[in-house]
């Protein structure tokens, strides 16, 4: 993948080419704005469609903005604090000089991280590290819950950290999760679990598929204003 940067008036993004990608798609997150095209792609053809997508661009850059501003900001020190599906963890860090691997154990409410190295990079990788291994365990018991409930079945799961999609089922049943979902309250989790299995069903976003939706998670339009309000606060 190789990038150029591109001048918007209003916007300043990145242009990424990818052998992968097989169509267009920009990426919106709290580090801004960037745009993946196929290899072949011409280059004129990206500003006008940027510019058809301003109003969402802007819109989620805003979220962005307010997320920032509302949610406090994760403190990775020792005597901080992490979110765990709606707990609070307190960190117990301790620095080990030559540890290789670093050690993350949950202990009741608190958290205890051993590391190699001082500093925010070593605890922040760590942390990520915990949460991959603990999103597989609590995707994976919803999922396969939630799936017999169904009647339906999924071909693999996987954890990726992708920075902007929470989840993703393809055609194949192969089921995909962020591990930043375990930075949200438990419903929020259970949710998206729920509405990547009516996918199973239903690929598109039709009437048909929200109403399997509302049928298995009546309160399902207030986990999407939630996600909406506070996902792009969601990272350590």
């Amino acid at each position: 993948m190789t990038a150029s940067p591109y001048r918007d008036p209003a916007i300043l993004y990145p242009i990424r080419r990818s052998d992968r990608a097989r169509h267009v798609r920009i990426e919106v997150d709290r580090d801004g704005v960037r745009v993946i095209v196929p290899r072949r792609m011409p280059l004129r053809e990206v500003a006008p469609f940027v510019a058809a997508k301003r109003p969402w661009i802007e819109r989620t850059l805003r979220r962005h903005r307010e997320a920032a501003a509302r949610d406090p900001a994760v403190r990775l020190v020792d005597g901080g604090s992490v979110p765990y599906l709606g707990r609070e963890l307190e960190l117990r860090l301790r620095v080990e000089p030559g540890r290789v691997r670093p050690h993350v154990a949950m202990r009741g409410d608190r958290l205890h991280v051993a590391v190699g190295r001082p500093g925010a990079a070593a605890l922040r990788d760590a942390l990520e590290r915990w949460y991959r291994r603990r999103a597989r365990i609590e995707v994976a018991a919803r999922l396969d819950a939630a799936a017999a409930r169904a009647g339906s079945t999924y071909s693999r799961l996987s954890i990726r950290g992708q920075r902007t999609r929470w989840a993703s089922c393809s055609q194949t049943g192969a089921m995909s999760f962020n591990w930043r979902l375990l930075l949200a309250p438990e419903e929020i989790l259970d949710y998206v679990v729920e509405h990547e299995v009516a996918h199973l069903e239903v690929l598109g976003h039709s009437r048909r598929f929200w109403r399997l939706v509302e049928r298995r998670c009546p309160s399902y339009r207030q986990h999407e204003r939630w996600l909406r309000k506070h996902g792009p606060g969601l990272f350590i």
